[in-house]
Order: C-alpha cells, then sequence, then structure tokens
C-alpha cells in the first residue's frame, strides 16, 4: 500500500515513517518539515530519527522550528531518553521560560531519568527546582513558609485541630 503525504496543508504527516520520504521533502524544501519531524518521532527509532529532528529544528520558519522541538519533547516521552545531538539541539536553545524549546526540555526533565541527563540539564534542573520554590514562597507571603501560617487570612485560628472551631477568632 503506497501512501501519500500531502506536504503543502501537512495533512497526514504525523504518520511518516519512511526516512527517506523526509529527506527527499527536506531537500525539495517542503514545508511541514517540523510536523513530519513529529511523525518520525512516533513512527521511527529514535536513533534514526534523531539527526532529521536536528535538521528539523534549524528551519527556517519559526513555526515548523516549534514543532521540531515538540519532535525532541515528544522522543524523550516515548524512548525516556534523547541522544547527545538532540540534547545538544536543546542546549544551543536555551533551556529558560522564552526559549523555543521550553516545552522540550521539560519533557527531557520529566520522562529521561536524572541519572542519564547531561551535566548541564542536570543543573538547570536544579536551578529551576530551587527558582520554584524560592517563588512559592514568595508569593506565600515572604520566606515565612507554609507552617507558620503564611497566606492564613487573620480569622483563621493556627490550632483548629486541638478542638477549637476553624474559623474561630485568634
Amino acid at each position: 500500500m503506497t501512501r501519500s503525504w500531502d506536504w503543502a496543508t501537512g495533512e497526514g504527516l504525523l504518520g511518516l515513517d519512511d526516512l527517506g520520504e523526509w529527506d527527499a521533502a527536506f531537500e525539495r524544501g517542503e514545508r511541514n518539515l517540523g510536523t513530519a519531524a513529529i511523525g518520525l518521532a512516533f513512527n521511527c527509532p529514535l536513533e534514526d530519527a534523531s539527526p532529521r529532528i536536528v535538521r528539523a529544528t534549524q528551519l527556517p520558519d519559526t513555526e515548523q522550528r516549534g514543532f521540531a522541538f515538540t519532535a525532541v519533547g515528544t522522543a524523550a516521552r516515548l524512548n525516556g531518553a534523547l541522544t547527545p545531538e538532540l540534547y545538544e539541539v536543546l542546549r544551543a536553545a536555551g533551556p529558560g521560560r522564552k526559549s523555543i524549546a521550553v516545552n522540550a526540555v521539560d519533557d527531557a526533565l520529566t520522562f529521561v531519568p536524572f541519572r542519564d541527563l547531561p551535566p548541564w540539564l542536570k543543573r538547570w534542573a536544579v536551578y529551576r527546582a530551587v527558582r520554584d520554590k524560592m517563588e512559592g514562597r514568595w508569593l506565600r507571603g515572604g520566606g515565612r513558609g507554609a507552617s507558620s501560617g503564611a497566606g492564613r487570612a487573620p480569622w483563621m485560628t493556627r490550632h483548629w485541630w486541638n478542638g477549637e472551631s476553624r474559623t474561630s477568632r485568634a
């Protein structure tokens, strides 16, 4: 059974499993190569799809480049690992909040075991955990922490579990 993919509209490209077809479309300069890279991440072994996903992350079209980074995250989700080339692409794009790769980095941190991450991504994970903890404390009312009653309304008692009414005045 021969399949045809509509490169102009992207129809059916998430089912792409032919590496040669992706290579030929890349040489022709077809649209929707980032979408097709997601299809490769779904349907091909990581080692075979990785070089094509890396090429897709370098596309000039920002939207398709974003789809290519979605393919990186998909590969991390499905395989629980990434290739060194894909880690380098993530590092080059930057792991920060304003990066095009932010979701792919989050997927790598979520689905790849910590021991298998490269050192730079381990450092980023620790930095992000500390930053999120500090932001959480700041949002709860300074550095007081949740155990000291920060964020609680003033009419709530601190020791309602000792028989006092939860809404009695303190």
